[in-house]
């Protein structure tokens, strides 16, 4: 029924909304309570680190389960994780470990829910029309990401240090309702019994062409967003900006990614995958360079929204690109290892930079992070995205 479908979708979107919300609202108030710790330099990048540690170790067997028992099932088991992360942050969070514990908790229901989600969004469409499915996907995400740190400001006000107890609270309440939204989600239609299944080993689809250098690619502009959850909070610390003004900042990343989003099916058409892939490379790196020099808040504001715009192109690039490359039955197992891959690079490069923190403060992370995105041009030539 197009009724059943359109409820499905909308309960689809708005688990991405609401696991992206969660996860941005509970990272950075996380970071807060490290910093109200007074924890060293380098333990902040072990935080960041932390949210990719368990991931990292399951992705693939979850991609596994998703092609197996079905994406709904795995998004529960995701939400349920949430949950417990929440609870842990709040219960146990006034120490360095239950913070580590807590959001590697985090990390893992992330995982789940984010796993299912684009297996879900990848089955039907080729093409451009792919391009737009995640492309609005990751718009609902990006939604998200908005949603998440605006709840900072409400709850914090002016204050450089704020309580992040009540920022616990939220995160638990809305990793309830994510639980809620899962059984509103359709299962996926069963594939034809005639339809065999493929073969050959999940790491085997690293043999596709371009693959792995697109894979480097997309890990290097997801943790470039990740650590910009970190260390933006711990930059407006160094600066002394309230943290309704860091949660704004990140409200604003997230919203520009939106609109980088929103028309993804439309600029790839009239520009190519791999053109728009660039630009987004470009503008993020320089961006990323911006905003770690001193400036007034207002050029802040400005180089934080364009860098949202370049950080928001890659990763439904990456995932439309793949799923035309792999075989529908190993969808769930491709895009749990773009995800690996992706987890990787969040704990590589947080864990790198997290010891410059300690010479340079939050602005070297960032300018390094900058660097680290330049670099990913060299990796995608001879890719052909399109």
């Amino acid at each position: 029924m197009p009724d059943r479908q359109a409820l499905s979708t909308g309960a689809l979107l708005t688990h991405a909304v609401l696991i992206q919300a969660v996860a941005f609202l509970l990272r950075p108030a996380a970071v807060y309570q490290a910093i109200q710790l007074d924890v060293p330099a380098w333990a902040l990048g072990a935080l960041g680190a932390s949210f990719a540690v368990v991931p990292l170790l399951i992705a693939l067997p979850v991609g596994g389960l998703v092609d197996r028992v079905g994406a709904r099932f795995v998004m529960a088991c995701g939400s349920l994780l949430t949950i417990a992360a929440a609870g842990l942050l709040l219960l146990a969070g006034g120490g360095l470990v239950g913070l580590l514990c807590g959001t590697a908790l985090l990390g893992a229901g992330h995982l789940g829910c984010v796993v299912g989600q684009q297996a879900v969004v990848a089955g039907g469409a080729a093409g451009t029309r792919l391009d737009s499915r995640f492309g609005y996907y990751t718009f609902a995400a990006s939604l998200g990401q908005a949603i998440g740190p605006a709840f900072i400001p409400v709850f914090a006000g002016s204050a450089v240090r704020p309580d992040p107890a009540p920022l616990f609270l939220v995160g638990g309440a809305l990793a309830v309702l994510l639980l809620a939204v899962t059984t509103a989600i359709a299962r996926p239609a069963p594939r034809a019994a005639a339809e065999a299944p493929s073969e050959g080993s999940t790491l085997g689809l690293l043999r596709i062409p371009g693959l792995a250098r697109a894979l480097l690619t997309s890990a290097t502009v997801v943790a470039a967003v990740d650590l910009t959850v970190v260390y933006l909070p711990a930059l407006g610390a160094e600066r002394g900006l309230p943290a309704g003004v860091v949660g704004a900042l990140l409200t604003v990343r997230a919203l520009a990614s939106m609109a980088s989003r929103l028309l993804l099916g439309a600029t790839t058409s009239r520009f190519g995958r791999t053109r728009v892939m660039v630009a987004g490379i470009v503008v993020s790196a320089v961006c990323l360079i911006l905003t770690a020099l001193p400036a007034p808040t207002a050029l802040l504001f400005v180089a934080v929204a364009l860098l949202g715009l370049g950080l928001g192109i890659g990763q439904p690039i990456t995932m439309s690109w793949l799923i035309e490359r792999t075989p529908a039955d190993r969808h769930g197992r491709a895009l749990s290892l773009r995800l690996a891959g992706n987890r990787m690079g969040l704990i590589a490069l947080p864990t790198l930079l997290g010891t410059i923190a300690a010479a340079a403060g939050a602005g070297g992370v960032l300018i390094g992070t900058g660097v680290a995105v330049g670099s990913t041009l060299v990796l995608l030539r001879g890719v052909r995205l399109d």
